[in-house]
């Protein structure tokens, strides 16, 4: 009964908030994530409801938010995989190698960018109050960029145009960089604690989960295809696509070691991966995502909610987290903005793409956090706790500014337009296309008697 009155309160609260974020014209996103922070444990939980309300519970403590933890794994998985049909071969034929070039060197630079000015910052308070080590693991935790709320912005407002196509690709392509910065990182920074340097864990196990994580989800995305072609009921074919996401979040969760290596997937590479080469090898693919759009909003909303509830409002109260994080929102702001613009210049894409990209690349949730926790369970509880309040407190505003923040730059660049220029660039579309192409117009008969 809790879980599903939980379930239940969250897509009310979303929904709701979303309706009254509307006049405001942010975008819905924003909606959900004030929602979950209203009904969650930092708001509600603190208003010391008395027993009659124990119905709730789920929502407005902390246990009863981690026990719906597995709503938000599937729906980043769902997340995932729709980023993944975005890496279509047509597409990436015209911007596959500026995607590739922008989302390496964007999180390169944003990495450089951060450490510098954090491990100044450690300089000046100390390493009592801020360790070296931390200051490094955070530069590689800045690299990550939040895909969900790019996605559902995009979406939200049918965004549409150069600086889209080219955005959901770097966003994938960050992802996997992040993953390989922030093992090399944490690396380094064990070592300065301990003296020792493991290259393994620094280089090789990396490696082997970005590589072991493609890999998987392209033996998904096979079979995917394989096991559809028995079908032709669109409705199985969505129940397939459904089983396929699930079947590759729960397989993505596998952990083993072989020999001194700890291998690993990352759910949201894998998921991207499948949805790849579904997009590629599939005939019905176009038909079906817009069918699991349709099925998966739901999900999505009370991911936005649940990722509203967990975050801390704690954090703003501790001095030095509050000064660490702003200056890590500062300087990964910079970094971004400017290592896509640099990227984006240097390789030659247009000039909305150059202005606005690194704006659009500022959200910053599932991942980061995700980080955060591996960090907080290896490292001691010191150092750990740090890393997860700051990390914390830079997810609580740019998930609250960076939806916002995507919308405006979609917008200037031209990606969203109103409802009326929507409708009549669609309309200028179909008519476009009813047109033969003059090669395939039927010939006169005049002209082909005289042939």
């Amino acid at each position: 009964m809790e879980v599903l009155f939980s379930i239940s309160l969250a897509l009310v609260a979303g929904l709701l908030a979303s309706r009254v974020v509307k006049p405001l014209k942010l975008p819905a996103v924003t909606g959900y994530l004030i929602a979950g922070i209203l009904i969650g444990p930092y708001c509600l939980g603190h208003l010391n409801l008395p027993e009659g309300f124990d119905v709730i519970g789920m929502l407005h403590t902390t246990e009863g938010v981690e026990q719906l933890g597995i709503i938000s794994k599937v729906a980043l998985g769902f997340i995932a995989f729709a980023i993944g049909t975005e890496f279509e071969i047509k597409n990436l034929k015209k911007i596959g190698k500026q995607a590739t070039v922008v989302g390496i060197l964007q999180a390169v630079v944003t990495m450089i960018v951060v450490d510098a000015a954090l491990i100044g910052l450690h300089f000046l308070l100390g390493e009592d109050r801020f360790p070296l080590s931390v200051a490094i693991i955070l530069g590689a935790i800045a690299t990550a960029t939040a895909p969900a709320a790019t996605l559902m912005v995009v979406k939200q407002y049918k965004a549409k145009g150069p600086l889209t196509n080219i955005l959901l690709p770097v966003v994938a392509l960050d992802d996997a960089v992040g993953l390989v910065a922030f093992a090399v990182s944490f690396g380094v920074a064990r070592a300065l604690q301990s003296g020792k340097v493991d290259l393994v864990s620094m280089l090789v196990e990396p490696l082997v989960e970005v590589v072991g994580s493609l890999i998987l989800g392209a033996l998904l995305g096979a079979l995917f295809t394989w096991v559809e072609s028995f079908f032709q009921s669109n409705s199985k074919r969505l129940c397939l696509s459904l089983t396929f996401v699930l079947m590759s979040v729960s397989l993505s969760m596998l952990k083993f070691e072989i020999g001194e290596v700890h291998v690993g997937f990352s759910s949201l590479l894998v998921c991207m991966m499948l949805g790849t080469v579904f997009c590629n090898i599939c005939k019905h693919a176009d038909e079906l995502m817009e069918k699991t759009d349709k099925w998966t909003m739901p999900i999505y909303i009370l991911f936005f909610v649940l990722s509203g509830a967990e975050l801390e409002l704690s954090v703003l109260t501790s001095g030095i987290v509050v000064l660490i994080g702003v200056v890590y929102i500062l300087f990964r702001s910079l970094g971004k903005y400017v290592g896509a613009y640099s990227s984006a210049k240097m390789t030659g894409c247009n000039d909305n793409i150059v202005k606005y990209l690194g704006i659009t690349l500022l959200p910053q949730a599932g991942v980061a956090l995700g980080m955060s926790i591996t960090v907080k369970e290896i490292m001691g509880a010191a150092e750990g706790s740090l890393v997860r309040n700051i990390i914390l407190f830079s997810v609580l505003i740019y998930e609250l500014v960076g939806p916002l923040l995507t919308k405006i730059a979609l917008t200037r660049a031209g990606d969203i337009v109103s409802k009326e220029e929507y409708h009549k660039r669609l309309s200028v579309a179909e008519a476009f296309a009813d047109e033969p192409d003059e090669e395939d117009a039927p010939v006169p008969a005049e002209q082909s008697a005289a042939k």
